[in-house]
């Protein structure tokens, strides 16, 4: 049994009001405290400081969904590690596969922001994970190993006591189609052997999540396997009764 404290956190992407969140993280406040999972949440910018707010004195994080590698200047429409901070957040996504696709998000603007989120003392969600032709190719392990890699270069395992890491295959993102347990399990104990490789003892202490197309009905079957740590929920976080189920299964 892992000593690895569960992690299921909610990306809310481009959903809800500051007043819809409120509501929902007083809807969560119940099964999340009575869960033993660590739980956060992740709302829009305009959102983070109202559902911060909101979730303080309850056992809810609040996160930002992204942000920018510098604390301040010429950055139009970006919002700073510092910034998210004073806002109420504990946490931050990183290099969500739909700000690499949608975005220009690479293994090196991930480092950038990464080191910036780790300055600020919160805590990072590094998000990895290939495509259905780069599985198909066999090329699981290597573009794994390059997210990894590329994301921490630099960094020692000092810097990144605290790093998360979600492994969240394409294919599987709003799809409705969800890697096998084993599937999953297996690329989770590849990242770890990856993390190893890189910092030793660290892999043993960081929480690697699994995302995509996680609901209520497979979270505790995934949520078993030895390497998955938590989850990472997309639409299944924007209503209480899905994401509550899934905090109870961890």
């Amino acid at each position: 049994m892992s000593t690895r404290t569960p992690f299921i956190a909610g990306n809310w992407k481009l959903n809800l009001s500051g007043e819809e969140g409120i509501a929902l993280v007083q809807a969560l406040a119940k099964p999340a405290a009575v869960s033993r999972a660590e739980v956060a949440v992740f709302p829009t910018a305009l959102a983070l400081q109202a559902v911060a707010k909101a979730a303080a004195g309850s056992r809810i994080g609040v996160g930002g969904q992204n942000c920018h590698w510098e604390e301040k200047g010429a950055f139009t429409g970006e919002v700073s590690a510092s910034l998210l901070k004073a806002a109420g957040a504990r946490y931050v996504i990183l290099g969500h596969s739909e700000r690499r696709q949608f975005f220009g998000e690479t293994d090196q603007t991930v480092n950038r922001k990464l080191t910036a989120v780790l300055a600020q003392g919160l805590v990072p969600i590094v998000c990895i994970g290939e495509t259905l032709a780069e599985r198909d190719g066999g090329k699981l392990e290597e573009v794994l190993s390059r997210q990894v890699r590329g994301a921490c270069a630099g960094l020692s395992a000092t810097q990144l006591g605290t790093l998360v890491i979600a492994y969240e295959p394409i294919w599987a993102i709003g799809t409705g189609r969800t890697a096998t347990t084993q599937q999953a399990q297996d690329a989770h104990a590849f990242v770890r052997s990856q993390v190893h490789a890189l910092f030793g003892g660290l892999a043993d202490r960081v929480r690697i999540q699994y995302g995509g197309s996680v609901k209520p009905d497979n979270a505790k079957e995934l949520l078993a396997q030895p390497d998955v740590d938590g989850a990472l929920v997309g639409g299944a976080s924007l209503k209480a009764g899905d994401f509550g189920a899934i905090i109870a299964a961890a």
